[in-house]
């Protein structure tokens, strides 16, 4: 109760009489109490929480993850960032595997400071322990590195964001802006290097990137931009390449979301469906048929789900209707009732277009397994940030997400189709060493997304090798 009102001199009083009363305390005991300690900005929490931490060892209660990541905050909030990460050693001692939030307060505390070095020091143990740093990390990283004019380390950071982030937020767009302004990141730089061996170190990668370093010498113009449709830089003209996606990777994506739907889903349905799409498909589209008929509109809407399966069975190089994925409460239920909208799903039906998901199913596993498994393109406005797609992982989903959705816009006229970009939305590093980042403000729909530029005034002139 103490914990859920934040009364930490209560918590403290009532842990001091158990102790008196020789009360037996329990690892949640002593959890929601560091916790408490933890997150309290009362000197007393930050005093007493060592304490209790060292008793609770004494006592030989067993600590958890929770325990060392509360005591670490106790460490850091005390501005002691050696401490905060010499607990996370220790975690490892007792066999606890840490988690990223477990070396959050070491690396702030140490960023804090300006200590790159010691910065580096936790990077390198989350990386050896399998922990992936987010964009708060490695902006954190970024940012002690501008600092410290650590342009090898700038380096690193800035394809590891590439790698794992794509996107940028506000924040971090600023912490690159400011290393392109600064002295140093004018200094460094190849002048002269080996075309041919960057243009290799493109292809061996996939594109998009080379990883040779800093190319070029002089002033960097750098300036917030946007891409035309066709990828082309509206400030220094440089065309955005398209990375292409290894169909191994597609393959093992597809099964490890069959492997998830069957763990979520009543595996007997799922895989009834996985035997029907077999029969029926491949299709050269799926309709998220919940989310299209649901735009702008109150209540569920055939006439304007209709407008966009036609318009696709237009485009479909078959001329075959998409695959369209609608609940079974929306097949029988409400609006399905109406004679013209019985018209409309029995023809879907007898075309062999429509999937009625079962009761208690989530038709989100069906639409996006559809699309996978038949590499076509997935119809929806759906942003896919929920929890469900969270499990899917930041490394493949996003860019199979980008080369195969296609998004939509309603105006008098109907609805406009807003196909996958021809290039990739990820920072991009160009074989002349000039950058392309993009930012998480604008969203390519409605206001178009925007990019900061960075690429040498003495771009043109230099000599290559």
């Amino acid at each position: 109760m103490c914990s859920k009102r934040g009364d930490l001199v209560e918590a403290l009083r009532l842990y001091d009489e158990a102790r008196q009363s020789e009360v037996q305390l329990s690892q949640h005991h002593y959890n929601v109490l560091l916790y408490l300690c933890s997150s309290s900005d009362v000197g007393l929490g930050l005093e007493r929480g060592f304490e209790i931490f060292q008793e609770m060892l004494m006592y030989k209660v067993l600590p958890n993850e929770a325990t060392f990541t509360s005591a670490a905050r106790i460490a850091a909030a005390r501005e002691d960032p050696g401490m905060a990460f010499e607990l996370v050693r220790q975690m490892k001692g007792f066999g606890i595997a840490p988690k990223l939030r477990s070396y959050g307060p070491a690396l702030m505390g140490f960023c804090e400071k300006g200590m790159a070095d010691r910065a580096y020091e936790v990077d390198a143990d989350m990386i050896a322990s399998g922990v992936v740093a987010d964009e708060a990390e490695l902006s954190m990283i970024l940012k002690v590195s501008v600092d410290a004019k650590r342009a090898d380390k700038v380096y690193e950071i800035m394809q590891r964001l590439r790698a794992t982030v794509r996107q940028v937020s506000e924040t971090t767009a600023e912490i690159i802006q400011n290393w392109f302004k600064c002295e140093e990141g004018e200094k460094v730089g190849e002048e002269t290097w080996d075309e041919s061996k960057v243009r290799e170190a493109i292809v061996r990668g996939g594109g998009g990137w080379h990883g040779q370093g800093w190319l070029g010498g002089g002033e960097w113009r750098v300036t917030r931009t946007h891409m035309d449709e066709t990828g082309i830089c509206g400030f220094c003209g440089e065309k955005l390449v398209c990375i292409d996606i290894d169909p191994i990777e597609t393959q093992n994506f597809a099964s490890s979301l069959t492997n998830l739907a069957c763990q979520r889903e009543v595996r007997a349905d799922f895989v009834q469906f996985q035997e029907w799409l077999q029969h029926q498909g491949p299709f050269d589209a799926v309709v998220d048929g919940a989310n299209l008929g649901l735009i702008n509109q109150h209540s569920f809407n055939f006439f304007q789900l209709n407008t966009v399966v036609q318009k696709l069975r237009q485009l479909s190089p078959s001329k075959r209707l998409p695959l369209i994925i609608l609940h079974q409460n929306r097949v029988t239920g409400g609006p399905a009732q109406h004679p013209n909208n019985k018209k409309l799903l029995e023809s879907w039906k007898k075309s062999g277009a429509l999937y009625a998901t079962p009761p208690g199913s989530n038709d989100d596993w069906y639409w996006l397994y559809a699309a996978v498994s038949c590499k076509c393109l997935l119809v929806t406005n759906d942003e896919m940030r929920d929890h469900l797609f969270q499990l899917l992982g930041s490394s493949f989903f996003p860019r199979w997400k980008e080369k195969h959705q296609v998004r939509l816009s309603f105006s008098q006229c109907g609805p406009t189709l807003h196909m996958p970009p021809p290039y990739s939305i990820v920072i991009q590093e160009s074989e002349k060493g000039s950058w392309h980042v993009p930012t998480t403000t604008g969203n390519d729909l409605e206001t178009p997304r925007q990019w900061l530029c960075a690429t040498r005034a003495k771009g043109t002139t230099l000599h290559h090798l």
